[in-house]
C-alpha cells in the first residue's frame, strides 16, 4: 500500500499538506458538525473493469471508498467536517488499488459540502471540469498564479538531480541550489499571502494561511490572520491557527530568546544565558536530517570565519535515545566543533516546542542583549548576515 500512497503525494493540491503540527486543524478535536456530501462524475464511455477510488480525509483519518463505473457515471456520498483535499482516481484496467501507481489517471480537488459534479466527454478523469464549487474555482484560480512557481521548482529538481555527484557535494553548488529554492518560496509565499489578501472569505485563504505559518513571523501572520473574515476566525481550524500565531510570539524577531538548558554530549547542563555577551546561532538539526547534514558545511565555514568575532553556534539536536552515538558520529564527521545539546527526544526536544520548530534544518540568530535578530538563515544567507554584522574579512 506504500507505493500508491507515496504516489499520490505527487498528485494531491499544493496546499493538501499545508497543516503542520502547529496549525493542524485536521488533527484536531472539533465540535463541527460533519456535513454530507454528494460527488457525481462522468467520465467518457468508461465501464467494467474500470473501477473509481476516491481518497480524503475526514478529520485525522484517511477515507478510501471506491465506485463501480457504468457507461462513464459513477457516484460518491459522504460526510466532511471542513473542505478537505481529495484525490480521484480510475483503475481503467481493474487491476487493483494496490497495484496503481504515479500514472494512474487521477484528478486532484477539494471535497466540500453539496452536490459536486465532475465530468469531461474523454476517458481521462485527468480532464475533467469541476462545477457547483467554490473552493474548486478558488484553487484553479490559485494554481494559475502558482503555476510558473511549480514550473520552476520541476526545472530545478531536474537540474539538481542531473548534476554529478562532485557536483552535488560542493558547497558552492548546494549554496547556489537553495538560494535558487529560496527564492522560489519567496515567490510562492507572495502568490498565497496575495491570494489570501483578494480572498478573506474563501476556505483556500485558511489553507494557504496554515502553510505559510512555519515560514514566517508572527508580526507578518497576524495581519493576514486580522483580514479573515470572522467565519473563518470562528471554524476548528482558524481557532488553531490563532493559537499557532501566539505560540510563535515568544520566538518572533525582536523578541528576547527563551531561556533552557540541556546537556551536551557528556551529560554536563548548558545553559543559552550562558552566551550571553556573544552572537550565537542556535542550531536545530539532527545526525538522520539529510539536509542538515548538506547544511553543516555552510555553518562550519561560518563559524570558522566569524569565531574570533565574538560569534558562535550553539548545536540542539532532534536525534533519539538509542541514536546518541549517531550524534555523536555526525558532530566529528561533519566537524562540528562548537558546543551541541540535546534531550534525545526526536521531535519532542523540549527546546525544539520551545521555539516552536516545524522543520530542520532551523536556525535563530541571538544578539549579545539575547535579542532574536534573524530566523533560518541558510546557505549565503548566514554569511551575509554575518558579514552585515561584523563587517568583510
Amino acid at each position: 500500500m506504500k507505493k500508491i500512497f507515496f504516489s499520490i503525494l505527487a498528485l494531491l493540491p499544493v496546499l493538501a499538506f499545508a497543516q503542520t503540527p502547529a496549525v493542524n486543524s485536521a488533527a484536531a478535536p472539533t465540535a463541527e458538525t460533519p456535513q454530507s456530501f454528494l460527488l457525481q462524475t462522468k467520465v467518457g464511455d468508461v465501464n467494467a473493469p474500470a473501477k473509481a477510488f476516491l481518497i480524503y480525509r475526514l478529520g485525522a483519518n484517511n477515507v478510501i471508498d471506491s465506485s463501480a463505473i457504468v457507461n462513464g457515471n459513477f457516484d460518491f456520498t459522504g460526510s466532511i467536517i471542513n473542505p478537505t483535499n481529495a484525490i480521484l482516481l480510475i483503475d481503467h484496467k481493474g487491476v487493483g488499488f494496490s497495484n496503481l501507481d504515479k500514472s494512474t489517471d487521477a484528478l486532484s480537488f477539494y471535497i466540500e459540502k453539496g452536490n459536486i459534479s465532475i465530468a469531461t466527454s474523454t476517458d481521462s478523469i485527468s480532464k475533467a471540469v469541476i462545477t457547483g464549487s467554490p473552493i474548486n474555482d478558488d484553487n484553479k484560480k490559485l494554481m494559475a498564479q502558482l503555476r510558473p512557481i511549480q514550473l520552476a521548482a520541476e526545472k530545478l529538481y531536474t537540474e539538481a538531480n542531473s548534476a554529478t555527484q562532485d557536483q552535488q557535494n560542493s558547497a558552492d553548488f548546494q549554496s547556489r541550489m537553495e538560494s535558487k529554492r529560496k527564492d522560489l518560496e519567496l515567490q510562492q509565499n507572495a502568490a498565497l499571502e496575495k491570494f489570501i489578501r483578494e480572498n478573506p472569505k474563501s476556505y483556500l485563504s485558511l489553507l494557504a494561511l496554515s502553510a505559510l505559518g512555519p515560514k514566517m513571523d508572527p508580526s507578518e501572520l497576524e495581519p493576514l490572520y486580522n483580514g479573515l473574515s470572522q467565519n473563518l476566525k470562528d471554524m476548528e481550524g482558524g481557532k488553531m491557527i490563532a493559537k499557532s500565531i501566539e505560540a510563535l510570539k515568544p520566538t518572533e524577531l525582536g523578541a528576547i530568546a527563551p531561556e533552557f538548558t540541556q546537556n551536551d554530549v557528556n551529560g554536563n547542563p548548558v545553559s543559552l544565558s550562558s552566551f550571553r555577551g556573544k552572537y550565537v546561532l542556535i542550531d536545530f538539526w539532527a545526525s538522520w536530517c539529510g539536509p542538515c547534514r548538506q547544511e553543516n558545511p555552510n555553518v562550519v565555514k561560518a563559524y570558522n570565519k566569524f569565531k574570533s568575532k565574538n560569534f558562535t553556534v550553539l548545536g540542539v539536536s532532534l536525534d533519539k535515545a538509542d541514536a546518541k552515538d549517531s550524534w555523536i558520529a555526525a558532530i566529528k564527521t561533519d566537524s562540528l566543533t562548537w558546543t551541541q545539546v540535546s534531550d534525545l527526544n526526536f521531535w519532542n526536544n523540549k527546546v525544539a516546542i520551545l521555539y516552536a520548530v516545524q522543520s530542520i534544518p532551523h536556525n535563530f540568530l541571538i544578539d549579545p542583549n539575547g535579542k532574536i535578530i534573524a530566523k533560518d538563515l541558510r546557505g549565503s544567507d548566514l554569511d551575509a548576515k554575518l558579514t552585515e554584522i561584523f563587517g568583510k574579512m
